[in-house]
């Protein structure tokens, strides 16, 4: 089994859901993908229900872009290897297309811009009918360390108006709090009522304040989702000294972030979900931060 090319990116989790304000925004998360193109199928299972490398690979050809020297579509296959959980939130469909697209540059040597990566990446993801919004700012979170603020009705190549170089791995842990598999998804109009604790989050970004952002996110999310569960599992983060939480993406997860030096709180909150609650899963992870800050105005 030859490896043709292999690409990689990374989960993020929400800043600002994109649907109710038409702005989105994710933070990169150390929670790594690794996408192979193999000339024959992986003796590992590949877990892709929803066809998302198919839609991939669908949108590459239809932009015309080449496929690796002496091989028709039907003989390449898909190798995957990820630490992101999967219908949670995580951003693992925008990881998966990002990293099989640079799996295909890897292969074929094509050149592609971030934003004909960004395209193709949400055509896939609409194409599988895996986002509400095509993911274009999970995409962009997925590609780079740090945060952007992106407007998703803009043309792509434009739609980048705020970058930063993200909160410092080594002063913060984020704990993800997995709680099964969603059961609801949401739809555009669950979120008009809940505009205002969007507005926040939007402004918080525009302060440079992520965690603010992430928190008031988070608010709107429960609210829109009817997840009564989801805000009362936050407020008790806050309770055990969490500094930002929130419902990531359209969830279930939580994303609670604390202090690197407060070892007993992340502890405690450890013990706190477990002890009270049947089917939720910990996992501990760290922001990807950059070097540099700039802004695209």
């Amino acid at each position: 089994m030859a490896v043709l090319g292999k690409g990689s990116a990374h989960g993020a989790c929400s800043l600002l859901h994109a649907a109710p304000l038409g702005y989105g925004s994710c933070m990169a998360l150390n929670l790594p993908i690794t996408v192979r193109l193999l000339d024959r199928p992986s003796k590992r299972e590949l877990n892709d229900p929803d066809g998302v490398l198919d839609r991939v690979l669908e949108a590459w050809q239809s932009a015309d872009h080449p496929l690796p020297e002496g091989y028709e579509a039907d003989e390449l296959h898909w190798g995957v290897n990820s630490k992101i959980p999967a219908k949670q939130g995580l951003k693992s469909s925008a990881a998966t297309c990002i990293a099989a697209l640079r799996a295909l540059v890897h292969a074929t040597g094509a050149h592609l811009e971030p934003h004909e990566m960004v395209h193709l990446a949400a055509t896939a993801q609409l194409a599988a009918g895996v986002s509400l919004t095509g993911s274009i700012d999970d995409a962009w979170g997925c590609m780079t360390p740090g945060w952007k603020l992106v407007d998703v009705q803009a043309p792509i190549a434009e739609g980048v108006l705020l970058e930063d170089q993200g909160l410092p791995s080594e002063e913060w842990i984020v704990v993800l709090v997995l709680r099964g598999p969603r059961e609801h998804q949401p739809q555009l109009a669950d979120f008009e009522p809940h505009l205002p604790a969007f507005q926040q989050a939007l402004d918080a970004l525009q302060t440079r304040n992520p965690l603010v952002a992430l928190t008031w996110n988070g608010r709107g999310s429960a609210a829109a989702f009817k997840d009564i569960e989801g805000r009362k599992m936050t407020n008790d983060s806050f309770m055990n000294s969490a500094r930002a939480a929130g419902i990531t993406g359209s969830g279930p997860a939580l994303v609670l972030v604390i202090p690197q030096n407060q070892r007993q709180a992340i502890d405690r909150i450890r013990s706190w979900y477990t002890g009270r609650y049947s089917n939720v899963e910990i996992v501990e992870t760290t922001f990807l931060s950059r070097e540099g800050d700039d802004e695209l105005e």
